[in-house]
């Protein structure tokens, strides 16, 4: 039998439940899980915050394990064969049609309309399709990344937030000597620091809460922080503009999810400065902002950025692969939650108690 944690949706809490074992597809394999991600959008989708969920769901976007069962033959991108026992992860989206004008045209495969995705707009109806469980079904034709090199800390310190956040580093275009401010520093925003910090910035500032999620951003690899919750806007941009001798920020990742960091993230950067909006990922409002001010004038460059695609995910593990270059997600500290403690790690991953938390069907207790 399997364990999987059931989300019903509409803010009701997730409960554990026990299918039998799936008749597995030509080409398919079923892998046990050894860890997977609890993100800020499973708060969300908890709060039924994201459009087209088919609910109930089992929960889980970004997890990895070992192949246990295989029936067929699966390769991975190099085109080598899989083989029960490979640890390997695996990319939450596993459907989309390369042959829709987005696809095709715009080369911007986030925005398929077949666009299908592990853990999220998968139905229970549809198999163990979500992390949160003993075991999940590797559909055919899913993409496969052998984890070989990279330990299970390391790749889950990143997380779904290491291919979103290259994704955002890559649209920010940072040259040497850049000072960048990250706004925000959750998953997303840590990792936005340490790709900046490898892409040349000169300095990295980063602002959010709370504390802990302070000390990991100093971790991994910020040169300065400020605490969001101890200062106002006014007292924010003149921090920014210390740092950056009254300029401005070169380039701005707002990584923080609530709506005002998306004009912030333009007010305290410079005249011809960039700025990412990649936090902005599910609908929290409409806010207040001057284009004239906070854009025109300032002559902007401002590029949003939604998700990420299998490029950002496989060059995510090859980077983590690397023992120096991965060491600054060694420092993000993680906590481990069993099946059943699923409801308290999303509390604590809303409340900001945790920097990472991951759901281990290993762990045992409530």
């Amino acid at each position: 039998m399997i364990r999987a944690v059931v989300m019903p949706g509409a803010g009701g809490p997730c409960e554990v439940r026990e299918f039998a074992e799936p008749e597995l597809a030509p080409d398919s394999a079923l892998m046990r899980v050894v860890a997977s991600e609890v993100c800020g959008t499973d708060v969300h989708l908890r709060d039924s915050k994201l459009a087209g969920v088919p609910y109930p769901i089992v929960p889980g976007h970004v997890s990895c394990g070992r192949i246990e069962k295989l029936r067929g033959s699966m390769r991975d991108i190099a085109g080598a064969e899989l083989r029960e026992g490979d640890f390997v992860t695996f990319l939450d989206v596993h459907k989309t049609c390369n042959a829709c004008w987005s696809c095709l045209v715009a080369k911007a495969s986030t925005r398929c309309p077949e666009r299908r995705v592990y853990g999220i707009t998968y139905g229970l109806g549809d198999g163990i399709l979500g992390g949160w469980a003993s075991h999940l079904e590797l559909l055919t034709g899913v993409h496969v990344i052998r984890l070989d090199a990279v330990s299970v800390e390391r790749f889950m310190a990143g997380g779904c937030g290491l291919p979103t956040a290259l994704h955002a580093v890559d649209r920010a275009a940072i040259q040497i000597g850049d000072t960048v401010l990250v706004l925000g520093v959750g998953p997303v925003g840590l990792s936005a620091i340490a790709f900046a910090r490898a892409s040349g910035a000169g300095k990295v500032l980063a602002i959010g809460a709370p504390r802990l999620r302070l000390d990991a951003a100093l971790a991994v690899g910020a040169d300065r922080v400020l605490d969001l919750s101890d200062h106002d806007i006014e007292q924010r941009h003149a921090w920014i503009l210390e740092q950056t001798e009254g300029r401005g920020a070169d380039v701005t990742i707002e990584a923080a999810g609530a709506p005002s960091a998306a004009v912030e993230a333009q007010r305290f950067t410079r005249d011809a400065g960039r700025v990412v909006i990649v936090g902005q990922y599910t609908d929290h409002g409409s806010v207040a902002w001057n284009p004239h001010t906070d854009l025109n004038k300032k002559h902007l460059d401002v590029r949003g950025c939604w998700g990420s695609d299998f490029s950002h995910f496989y060059r995510g593990v090859q980077w983590l692969a690397d023992e120096a270059r991965g060491r600054p997600w060694d420092s993000i500290p993680i906590e481990r939650f069993g099946l059943d403690r699923c409801n308290e790690a999303l509390t604590d991953v809303e409340a900001g108690r945790v920097v990472k938390a991951l759901v281990d069907p290993a762990v045992q207790g409530v």
